[in-house]
């Protein structure tokens, strides 16, 4: 059998330690976030994606060889497993390599070579292969099929005779591991896909137009091409197929299956091989080649949503700061909601400013009484519909002034993205929040809390349902949810968590704690008032020293009784801590104004058995910014007055805009419009861009010219290309 340490080593190019340490870590049941924080001295300072790349091949790997043990057995209860053939299932590293060559001896349904041996013919067969060598002498083909003529059997004609004997041999040509595997790369190779728009759409009917009559070979489809042809497929849009040349197929396996120059054999074993072929292995192969391009397709589509989402997760944070959050709308009103400082719901307003002139009077003096009342500081709007209309409305309220002597600066002002908000809103996480408030109201909660804290608020939404994906719902659901969590998971312990205002939704995204365990910690805060220090966590029900060890380091707690409490120092590592402090004789809290002396440390000298170098290097580290949010600083974009519509736009207009999304072909710059334009790949950077994800991130704030409007299709095409230029 393989050794799996041994292998994983080789193949990621790491130290068999490294590999050892991580994977007895990972059995232990240490998350990847902790492993790649608080255990580098044992995994030589693997980061996420390195431990998540080896825990992903070692269960492809074990799972692979608990196949081959099935297989194994499988094939020895026949009788027919030779050490040569062990020998080869013991090498396999692949799980198609491995079901190829368990292929002859799987349990199948009744085919025409069992019904050929059925009838005798299994020795004719036999025969008829011997005779395909060169040495051999001539064979007459319906002499030799004449012996197995049987009235009794079935086989009435020489021609009958012959077609089993065919089968059977046609059977073991299809099943023929090397064989497969040739085919299956030459089909991979030079293959390629081909589409036709089917005639019930005439042309400009469909968004499928430009796979009208589309071909590309296999290995240069982009993923988001090939998922677009398989969505038009099932749609019933399109015809999509592969094609390849079948004369060199053929030719191919005639090179390799003929050996006799017997011209009879030869005719016979052409005809046999051809629908050996056309019957038992051209479906299977192309099946399987597209089932392989669509799992590669499927894993750049989700890394592109992987991607998006943890630049969306990781948005800078407007701050925790009184805020007033707007719902936008024009028939039913702008639905205010009011947020204090910890993100606290406080107060409801409903107003119209999009109707009547007295009106929209009432509504400004409501805001006006709103913003007072609050010490508001920041105004999200969501950008829904009536969005420009309402930004707009408040601009010319903060503009009118009437604050207050000594009041707060103008708050600012940001259109906040709203995507899945209704989502949130309707959700049962929204219903056991704010059991007693209308969804509009819920709607509008969230997007306040976005502008304050993006991570904490968007944790609580299906990330599907952000719109930061491609195709999202044509690829493998499975592996985009366990990407997708990966991903929230990151995120959140990158960031830390304030333990005593997380939400159990936010929690249950922490190393260690699991969704019973964060409901436990909100109604233990509830219960027994603020967490004062980390130790108060090992009396929360069923959270065990197991689940604090993993947890602990990525929780905070301000103004606590350990100033080490506020940052990513691990409690294991205090006493390290403290023996720094007592040497250069300052109190734990007064540390983070001693940098100089932080940094003179001679840092061998606290090192342990289980603290080293990489430990002490990130304490030192997060001695320097307790508590600091690792995001990047808030910015916003300004949208153009009076572009409100796609129908304001024209050629050449520049704009501010802020990514909603980037996908394989560009990205979608919201400019204000509701509805957001494209940057196509080639008008993203003067350099030539291979991956737009390498220019551009969901959230960033870009400049962008207009280059082709289309009301009718609401499609926008922009380019940073001719921002960049000046």
């Amino acid at each position: 059998m393989l050794n799996i340490p041994q292998l994983l080593a080789q193949e990621l190019s790491l130290n068999p330690s490294q590999v050892e340490n991580a994977l007895s870590l990972l059995a232990e049941g240490a998350t990847i976030p902790f492993i790649a924080r608080y255990r580098k001295e044992r995994t030589g300072s693997l980061d996420e994606v390195q431990l998540r790349n080896l825990a992903e091949r070692f269960t492809y790997l074990t799972e692979l060889e608990d196949r081959k043990k099935v297989i194994l057995e499988a094939i020895a209860s026949q009788d027919k497993l030779t050490d040569n053939l062990a020998a080869k299932i013991q090498a396999c590293l692949q799980k198609t390599e491995l079901e190829d060559l368990y292929l002859p001896y799987k349990p199948k349904r009744r085919t025409r070579a069992t019904i050929a041996r059925e009838k005798g013919l299994e020795p004719l067969a036999e025969l008829i292969r011997s005779f395909n060598d060169p040495t051999t002498t001539p064979l007459s083909l319906e002499k030799a099929a004449a012996k197995y003529l049987s009235e009794e059997k079935g086989v009435k004609t020489i021609q009958e005779a012959l077609k089993g004997a065919a089968d059977i041999l046609a059977e073991a040509v299809a099943e023929k591991a090397e064989l497969r595997a040739d085919l299956r790369d030459y089909l991979m190779t030079e293959g390629g896909f081909a589409s036709q728009v089917k005639k019930d759409y005439p042309e400009g009917t469909t968004k499928f137009e430009m796979y009208r009559n589309f071909q590309i070979p296999v290995p240069k489809i982009a993923p988001h091409n090939l998922l677009a042809l398989l969505r038009g497929e099932a749609e019933g849009v399109l015809n999509l197929d592969l094609s390849f040349d079948e004369d060199v197929v053929m030719s191919d396996l005639e090179s390799q299956e003929i050996q006799t120059k017997q011209l009879e054999i030869r005719n016979f074993y052409r005809g046999m091989l051809k629908d050996a072929f056309n019957r038992l292995m051209k479906n299977s192969l192309t099946t399987e080649v597209r089932s392989e391009r669509k799992a590669y397709a499927d894993g750049e589509s989700i890394k592109t949503f992987e991607a998006n989402l943890r630049e969306l997760l990781l948005s800078p944070p407007a701050g925790m700061k009184p805020t007033l959050a707007i719902d936008p709308g024009f028939r039913t009103g702008c639905k205010v909601a009011v947020l204090d400082q910890t993100g606290q719901f406080l107060e409801y307003q409903a107003i119209f400013p999009h109707q009547a002139a007295a009106q929209r009077q009432q509504a400004a003096e409501t805001i006006k009484q709103l913003l007072a009342k609050y010490h508001i500081q920041l105004i999200a709007i969501g950008n829904g519909t009536a969005s420009r209309e309402t930004d707009e409305f408040i601009a010319e309220v903060l503009k009118e002034g009437n604050r207050e002597p000594g009041a707060e600066s103008k708050p600012i002002k940001v259109i906040v993205n709203e995507s899945g908000a209704s989502i949130y809103s309707a959700s049962e996480v929204a219903r056991e929040e704010f059991p007693d408030l209308d969804v509009t109201v819920r709607g509008a909660i969230s997007i306040g809390r976005r502008l304050q804290d993006p991570l904490a608020e968007l944790v609580k939404i299906d990330p599907k349902s952000i719109g930061v994906g491609q195709y999202q719902h044509d690829v493998d659901q499975k592996l985009l949810k366990k990407k997708l969590d990966e991903t929230v998971e990151s995120c959140v312990n990158y960031v830390g968590v304030d333990l005593n205002t997380a939400s159990k939704e936010l929690l249950t995204f922490v190393s260690g704690i699991t969704p019973t365990v964060a409901k436990n910690i909100v109604t233990y805060r509830n219960q027994q008032g603020a967490f004062t220090n980390r130790r108060k966590l090992l009396k929360v029900p069923k959270l065990g020293p197991k689940a604090f060890e993993q947890a602990a380091g990525f929780l905070r707690i301000r103004q606590g009784d350990n100033p080490l409490d506020n940052t990513a120092v691990h409690p294991e590592s205090y006493p390290v801590v403290e023996a720094i402090a007592k040497d250069l004789n300052l109190p734990l809290a007064q540390l983070p104004q001693a940098k100089e002396q932080l940094q003179a440390i001679p840092l061998e000298k606290y090192v342990t058995d289980t603290i080293g170098l990489p430990t002490l290097q990130d304490i030192i580290s997060e001695l320097e910014k307790p508590g600091r949010d690792p995001r990047a600083e808030f910015k916003y974009a300004t949208f153009k007055e009076g572009v409100k519509e796609i129908s304001d736009l024209s050629p050449g207009m520049e704009l501010e805009g802020i990514i909603t999304n980037v996908v394989n072909f560009g990205a979608f710059v919201d400019i204000g419009v509701h509805q957001d334009g494209l940057v196509h790949i080639s008008q993203i950077s003067d350099r030539f861009v291979d991956d737009p994800k390498k220019f551009v991130t969901v959230g960033e704030v870009v400049k962008v010219q207009v280059m082709e409007v289309n009301e009718k299709l609401k499609r926008i095409s922009l380019s940073m290309r001719a921002c960049n230029e000046r």
